[in-house]
Order: structure tokens, then sequence, then C-alpha cells
């Protein structure tokens, strides 16, 4: 469980920089250039990902159930995930009314994501993975938001095209996803 939350404590610590320490990124990034806190920002992603997915796959190994969850909630967290597609790729789509009425869509589909398999998986290393994320991701928004408001964000106008492409996107990724390469890269066939 270690390298598990040794992972999510550099991938999340480095999504927060913006959110806990503006300040000192913007005096960083004055200093030493965009490209070098970039590629430092890429390198904590990096090695806290593969260490998320190394520390996760060893945390299966030793399964504690936490809580035993109905079977209805598999198939609900499939609607959840469904969702967070679509709202993953909205925060790439231009001009859809997802991003300008949320404004970070990506947030809300970490969001949504992790909420859903709390809801749908009881082990101890599924909630060390999925509750930082849940609760990095609330707080993410809404320091997002606030920021938008201050700054007085406004985003683009969305467009039945940009909305059209988002949801068919999401949902042929999330088909891709949910019937093929969940079982591929993470063991466990979630349409059963």
């Amino acid at each position: 469980m270690l390298v598990l939350v040794l992972g999510l404590i550099l991938f999340i610590g480095i999504h927060s920089v913006r959110m806990l320490a503006d300040n000192w990124r913007t005096q960083f990034i004055a200093r030493h250039g965009a490209k070098r806190w970039k590629g430092i920002h890429s390198l904590f992603a990096i090695v806290g990902f593969v260490l998320i997915v190394w520390g996760f796959g060893l945390a299966r190994e030793h399964p504690v159930l936490l809580y035993a969850p109905p079977v209805w909630l598999a198939h609900l967290n499939a609607l959840f995930t469904l969702i967070a597609f679509i709202f993953f790729f909205a925060a790439r789509v231009p001009n859809n009314h997802i991003k300008a009425k949320f404004g970070h869509p990506q947030t809300l589909a970490v969001k949504i994501w992790s909420f859903g398999h709390l809801l749908a998986i009881g082990m101890l290393h599924d909630v060390v993975l999925f509750l930082p994320f849940l609760v990095w991701s609330i707080a993410l928004y809404a320091v997002s938001r606030r920021r938008d408001r201050r700054e007085g964000k406004v985003y683009p106008p969305g467009t039945v095209k940009g909305d059209v492409l988002v949801v068919v996107i999401g949902l042929v990724v999330w088909a891709l996803f949910a019937f093929w390469l969940h079982t591929l890269l993470i063991g466990v066939n979630p349409m059963i």
C-alpha cells in the first residue's frame, strides 16, 4: 500500500501546486521558464502515475473488504463512468455547453469517476485510490471556479456541433474502455 500512497502523493501533489502554491508556481515559471516547469510537472506526474499503477497492483494482491456494496451500484457506476468520459472530452472539444457552463469539466470528470467507483467497490485498496482523487477534485473545482470568478473568466459559448462531438467521442471511448480496455488493462470486467 505504501507504493500506492507514494504515487498518489506525487501525482496529486504536483497537480495541486496551482491550487496550494500558485504564487510560488508563478515565481518559479518567471525565474526558470514555462518549459522547465512543464518538464518538472511531467516528471512528477509520470513517476506518480507509474507508482499508482504498480502500487495498486501490489495492493490488490492482499485484498481487504471494507464494505460490500449492492450489485446495482456497479451498474450505476457504469453510468457515472460514461458521464465522466463525456465530461473529460468536454474539456478538450471546443465550443460545447458543458465547458461553457462548468468551466473545468475534466476536474468534474475525476469527481464523477472517483465517486462512482467508491460507491461500487468496497475494497481497501480501491478506497485508498479513489477517495484522495474525490477529495482533490472537489477542492480543485472549488478553487478553480473561485479563480475564474475573480479573474472574470468567460468560456466560449457552446454549440450543437461541439455538444454532439463531446457526446459521441465520450460514448465511443467509454464503450471501448468498458467492454474491452478495462479488462485488458486493469484485469476487471466492469460489465459483469
